[in-house]
């Protein structure tokens, strides 16, 4: 599957539990050898029953996007970033946002496993950057996490869906109308974007566009009955 045919970002419905934490475990050997405690432990972040979209098939989606839309990239950081960026995941986030516990734990652990200072500094900074999704200007790396991170914009619109209901299933302790409003602030700020950055990903930008496009509207349509119907 190629980032540009407009096929599903996730990983098949069909692949089991265990053929998922395999194809990880066999990924993390990868991208950091000879760690597979270090592995295994952050599988099992991703697996947290709370979690219906921010889970370990998002993370596979994640690294699989990032070796399809990369080119001249340090992927050996990217990669480690990619594991990092939903480590700590929230709801409601605690004290500080899961991006940046998610960056303070990959310090924390890649710096016992010996990585060197600039390299954690890196790799903690490509994480914050997944906050926003807004890489400064040559930041290679920072576009191809953001751009692997935000693939599923890009899904077949039955697919968007599907997950859009699971980010409103991960945030069901919020209220309605507060999470429509919420939603509504964090997607529209989109439109107006280039929303991808990396050369293979460009292709994507109008059926992400036209999917966020839609959900806004029907976000938009959903908070005003409410909001109607609250004043009546």
């Amino acid at each position: 599957m190629t980032p540009t045919d407009g096929r599903p970002s996730q990983t098949s419905d069909e692949q089991t539990s265990d053929e998922l934490r395999a194809h990880l475990l066999a990924e993390w050997e990868r991208a950091l050898p000879n760690q597979q405690p270090m592995g295994e432990a952050l599988i099992a972040r991703y697996s947290e029953p709370h979690r219906v979209y921010h889970n370990a098939s998002h993370l596979a989606s994640v690294l699989r996007y990032v070796e399809e839309l990369a080119d001249d990239h340090d992927l050996f950081l990217v990669r480690l970033g990619a594991w990092f960026h939903d480590a700590v995941y929230a709801v409601p986030p605690l004290q500080v946002t899961n991006e940046e516990a998610s960056a303070r734990l990959a310090f924390r652990e890649l710096s016992r496993a010996g990585l060197e200072q600039e390299d954690l500094n890196e790799v903690a900074r490509l994480v914050r950057i997944t906050a926003t999704h807004t890489p400064g200007p040559r930041d290679p790396e920072g576009e191809l996490l953001c751009d692997a991170d935000l693939a599923i914009l890009a899904a077949p619109p039955e697919e968007y869906e599907a997950y859009t209901r699971a980010i409103r299933a991960e945030y069901a302790a919020v209220g309605e109308i507060e999470f429509l409003q919420g939603r509504l602030e964090i997607m529209s700020a989109l439109v107006d974007t280039d929303i991808f950055r990396t050369g293979k990903a460009r292709p994507l930008v109008d059926r992400a566009r036209d999917n966020v496009e839609a959900e806004c509207l029907r976000l938009e349509q959903q908070l005003d009955r409410l909001l109607e119907g609250t004043a009546s």
